[in-house]
């Protein structure tokens, strides 16, 4: 097989110029990395290049995997290999476990330290420089300083223009980010989604100096439902922040509203049980033949609730088992984001079926998170506002 292949000698500078100011990422890193000092040393030249090991971080960041050999945790994951033990195949491969990796890794340990690595002069006179090498996708983007620490994260469906806002804007922010920039590193997400939800756990994980908290008015409004003397489900808006579990949350009253209008007109809800009239009588939709009566008992509590439930069983997860599918980072490839017992377990990316209807392949392909408020509300007004474009799967 290597009979015609070129002596090391004849590629070695190639070698070089293509690792200059480059980290090594190989699985089991300390043997490519010897092979190839052995190699430059028997040429009489000093090879040196920092190194990741995807063996490593895989133990770090995926535990309790049976074996982690490239082949087989692979395999586990429901990554594809081919030509399993040439260097073509392992190498791709290999970069498609450090993708998967780099997205499990919410602490951006990984980023942080290779860019700690690379030690490139500060460029806050030269901005444009890094905006050229970004990327007009959907995405987090993460700004460090000369030390690679994170000092900003953020979200967008256009990181090459989210970025160029930052270092042409006059606020405040923008002009920290503008004074303590040296580089800034993303991941593309392709799903929007994706990118919210990462971009709130990342956030709250790596506490950016230049990120402001969340605020908890980010979700000030929610829905709640509650069954009144006459035994009918009515539909209040209220704070947030009350103790009751809501069937959904929104920014602000106004989209709670509106959402609340067009539950009354495609479920055919009464406007007095949703809170929408104060009226001892009739709703003014009894009056022109568009509700069947609940706010004055002539239709009865089962019919009518019935159609409530259906409404609200079809915007809140609560106890559910289902699949978030939508767009992927690349043309072959979807988002996943997962929801069991109704609390979210996390996001992933899939290329093959096999990987999302085979449930232990499918929970070590996503990236754990956090089920709190800000994720909870994130899911569900996304779903509410692209309902008709996700694939939603129940298992």
């Amino acid at each position: 097989m290597l009979r015609n292949a070129p002596k090391f000698y004849e590629v070695a500078k190639r070698i070089v110029e293509i690792t200059e100011d480059c980290v090594i990422v190989a699985h089991n890193s300390s043997f490519d990395y010897r092979i190839l000092k052995t190699e430059f040393k028997r040429l009489g030249f000093p090879f040196k290049r920092k190194t990741l090991c995807t063996v490593e971080l895989s133990k770090q960041l995926i535990p309790d995997m049976p074996s982690y050999s490239l082949g087989k945790l692979t395999r586990n994951l429901g990554i594809a290999i081919s030509d399993r033990h040439r260097a073509d195949g392992d190498a791709k491969a290999t970069v498609k476990l450090f993708k998967m990796l780099l997205n499990k890794d919410l602490k951006k340990e990984i980023i942080k330290s290779s860019i700690k690595i690379e030690h490139r002069p500060k460029i806050a006179s030269n901005l444009r420089t890094i905006i050229e090498e970004l990327p007009t996708e959907t995405g987090v983007y993460y700004i460090h300083n000369e030390a690679g620490d994170i000092i900003y994260i953020g979200k967008s469906n256009n990181i090459k223009k989210r970025i160029t806002q930052h270092f042409t804007g006059t606020n405040s922010k923008s002009k920290k980010i503008q004074a303590n920039v040296n580089s800034v590193t993303f991941e593309r997400t392709g799903s929007e989604l994706v990118a919210l939800l990462k971009e709130s756990e990342e956030i709250k994980k790596n506490k950016p100096i230049l990120n402001r908290a969340l605020k908890r008015n980010n979700f000030s409004y929610a829905l709640y439902q509650f069954i009144d003397k006459n035994g009918y489900v009515n539909l209040k808006i209220d704070s947030a922040y009350k103790k009751e579990r809501p069937i959904t949350t929104f920014t602000n009253r106004q989209s709670a509203i509106s959402f609340i209008n067009y539950a009354v007109e495609t479920f055919e809800l009464c406007q007095k049980l949703t809170g929408l009239e104060r009226t001892k009588s009739s709703c003014f939709n009894y009056g022109i033949s568009e509700c069947g009566g609940a706010c004055i008992l002539e239709e009865s509590s089962e019919d009518y609730n019935s159609r409530v439930n259906g409404f609200v069983d079809l915007y809140s997860y609560e106890n559910k088992n289902m699949l978030i599918i939508d767009r992927g980072r690349y043309v072959d490839e979807k988002s996943v984001v997962v929801i069991e017992n109704g609390v979210f377990k996390g996001l992933g990316f899939f290329d093959l079926n096999h990987q999302i209807n085979n449930k232990d392949v499918l929970l070590s392909l996503i990236t754990p998170m956090t089920d709190n408020r800000d994720n909870k509300h994130i899911i569900q007004s996304y779903v509410r506002r692209h309902k008709k474009r996700l694939k939603i799967i129940s298992f």
